[in-house]
């Protein structure tokens, strides 16, 4: 590409006890656990998502763009998951972990975005991608080229092309306790490396979605006891990013265990990574933080300047 990563920056934290450790509770905290202290104090940390939600309108001729693992499509309906969609009202909504066995039937998101694509795995209740869209995509493919095993991609990845770019929505394979799928990552890894690059030839783009690596040591909660360790933060998983993007502190998921919302322990793992010949175009990158309660991540949202 080389693309450039646009969000200020999921897949689970390490459930080991080490993760879970309490950093503030010291007789002299120093300045930096003071800061740590305040914005853990700062986090919602509520069950279900209010009803009323505003955010600040759109930058005016942007398109908004967001994703979501939403850890389960109907149990984060019945968390606030609608109250969510109708306040940000994204041109385009990525989808992650829908858990979906078939196409849902929501008439009230399907007349708010025409245009949706599911990629549903064989698995029952596993993984899952979505791509909701307000503008119709010149092609839709539910595909990782190159990859042995198609069924092992179903429910993982969804890519639009558009006039001007390609949408990549992942679901990335995740590593697993103990590391256990690591090389099913670098499988995924190997093919989809190719695949964007490929992409990448012929039209910029836009790749968002849980992408399962937290690339660097500011993207995650103790950094060095999860090194090599967890899955997401390992040698195998970085360096792959990192030969994605040309070497380049809010996170996007909480494990539930361990209270780890309330104690600022996350990782950032959902992201908008972008070619670089396009990066100046984005006015706007967040992550919604106070959006927690419906799933396990916060949305990530992007706006980016003229049409896709």
């Amino acid at each position: 590409m080389p693309p450039k990563r646009a969000s200020s920056s999921k897949r689970k934290a390490s459930d080991s006890e080490d993760e879970a450790t309490d950093t503030t509770k010291k007789a002299k905290p120093t300045k930096k656990a003071k800061v740590a202290e305040e914005r853990i104090n700062t986090q919602p940390t509520n069950k279900v998502l209010p009803v009323n939600i505003v955010f600040p309108e759109r930058i005016p001729g942007t398109l908004r763009l967001a994703t979501w693992n939403v850890c389960g499509l109907a149990a984060s309906q019945k968390k606030g998951f609608k109250y969510y969609v109708e306040a940000e009202d994204p041109d385009i909504l990525v989808l992650t972990e829908t858990k979906v066995n078939n196409e849902p039937v929501d008439l009230a998101l399907k007349a708010r975005y025409p245009y949706w694509y599911w990629s549903i795995s064989d698995k029952k209740t596993y993984s899952g991608t979505a791509i909701l869209s307000k503008h119709k995509p010149l092609s839709v493919t539910t595909t990782l080229p190159g990859h042995p095993d198609p069924t092992y991609v179903k429910g993982r990845i969804i890519t639009l092309e558009f006039e001007n770019s390609y949408v990549v929505g992942t679901y990335t394979v995740n590593a697993g306790t103990n590391l256990k799928t690591l090389d099913e990552k670098k499988e995924w890894n190997k093919h989809f490396e190719t695949y964007i690059r490929d992409l990448d030839k012929t039209k910029p783009v836009i790749w968002t979605g849980d992408l399962n690596v937290a690339p660097t040591e500011i993207d995650l909660a103790n950094a060095k006891s999860n090194w090599n360790k967890t899955p997401g933060y390992t040698e195998a998983e970085t360096t792959s990013f990192k030969n994605i993007l040309d070497p380049p502190e809010s996170y996007t998921y909480f494990s539930y265990r361990f209270n780890c919302r309330e104690k600022g322990i996350g990782w950032r793992l959902d992201m908008f990574v972008l070619s670089e010949r396009i990066a100046d175009r984005v006015k706007m990158c967040e992550i919604r933080s106070e959006i927690y309660g419906a799933s396990d991540h916060c949305p990530l949202v992007m706006e980016i300047d003229g049409a896709l």
